[in-house]
């Protein structure tokens, strides 16, 4: 027994001394150890990651920040398509804040904020609070729900266009049941641009509420329990329990609707073309007017970057006032 104690330690002797080539098949498969060997993996690792990653950076380059780079140095000359343009330094900027006719699209837009993103919360919340428990009527009405989220903004107005109608629309008939007259909506300068609120909110809530539903059921329902064993109501519950855990959902939310908000465009353009009046006029409907209706732009790019400005502002006020009520 002791033979074949020192025959197998001295083979593996030999092993241990021998270079990789001459080495016994068992062993040569066996990978080197070191510190080489770990470096030489890690290289490999970092290069096939950085291979897969080409694509999307080159992508990203070409179709996201390329295109930004292109409008900003657009907005400091005055291009306009047809013709030679000229570098034209901050003029395009300066005559932005000397534009009346941007400061009455910033109104509205600011007018759409104000009613869109309050409503779309509480009309997301709403619904998903009311569909967050299991049964088969419930997920037939998220889906339904659903439906307006991934249809056209064409197809969905000439719904809201027959809804609208001052003589025969469904909104003007209810309200005709309890002696109300309605407004004439879209061609009416103070409801245009509630009905354009109203149709946006209608149209989008659907996605803010499957959000809303997967927030709702991660919370746990031993809090839940615990609140309605201490004698809370359903209404305290949800305040101080419910609330507080999905609170950086609806941070998330609000910051989406803060952005769709001051992007608004479809729904102007196809309900109302920003009338009556200039009353549904917004920043995207004026840039998409100045740059593709009278080809100017140098300007329309500097209106662009402005927007941009305001959305970046409004959402890093919203996500300090959100930290500061999370503290």
């Amino acid at each position: 027994m002791s033979a074949l104690v020192d025959v197998t330690q001295r083979v593996l002797a030999e092993e241990e001394t021998a270079p990789p080539q001459k080495r016994s098949g068992w062993r040569r498969r066996l990978p080197e150890r070191g510190a080489s060997g770990v470096s030489a993996t890690r290289r490999q690792q970092t290069r096939n990651a950085w291979l897969f990653l080409a694509v999307p950076i080159v992508l990203f380059v070409l179709f996201l920040l390329g295109p930004i780079g292109i409008a900003l140095v657009t907005s400091f000359t005055d291009y306009a398509v047809i013709g030679d343009f000229e570098w034209v330094g901050v003029s395009n900027y300066v005559r932005v804040f000397q534009d009346p006719i941007f400061w009455i699209a910033l109104r509205n837009t600011a007018y759409y904020t104000a009613l869109f993103v309050p409503l779309g919360l509480v009309v997301a919340l709403g619904t998903a609070l009311l569909l967050n428990r299991n049964s088969k009527a419930v997920r037939v009405f998220r889906t339904l729900f659903y439906i307006p989220v991934i249809s056209s903004t064409v197809a969905t107005a000439s719904i809201w266009f027959w809804l609208l109608n001052p003589q025969y629309g469904l909104f003007n008939v209810v309200l005709g049941w309890f002696g109300i007259k309605g407004p004439a909506w879209l061609y009416d300068s103070q409801w245009a641009m509630i009905a354009i609120v109203l149709m946006s909110v209608w149209a989008g809530f659907g996605a803010n509420m499957i959000i809303f539903l997967a927030a709702l059921q991660g919370v746990p329902r031993e809090l839940i329990e615990a609140a309605r064993l201490d004698g809370a109501s359903n209404w305290r519950v949800f305040w101080h329990v419910t609330l507080p855990a999905i609170s950086r959902t609806t941070f998330l939310i609000t910051t989406l609707l803060l952005i769709a908000a001051f992007q608004v465009f479809d729904q102007a353009y196809v309900l109302t073309k920003g009338g009556p009046g200039n009353s549904t006029l917004t920043l995207v409907y004026y840039i998409y007017d100045r740059g593709f209706g009278r080809l100017e732009m140098g300007y329309a790019s500097a209106l662009s970057f402005i927007l941009f400005l305001i959305i970046l502002v409004f959402s890093l006020a919203n996500a300090r006032i959100t930290r500061s009520k999370a503290v």
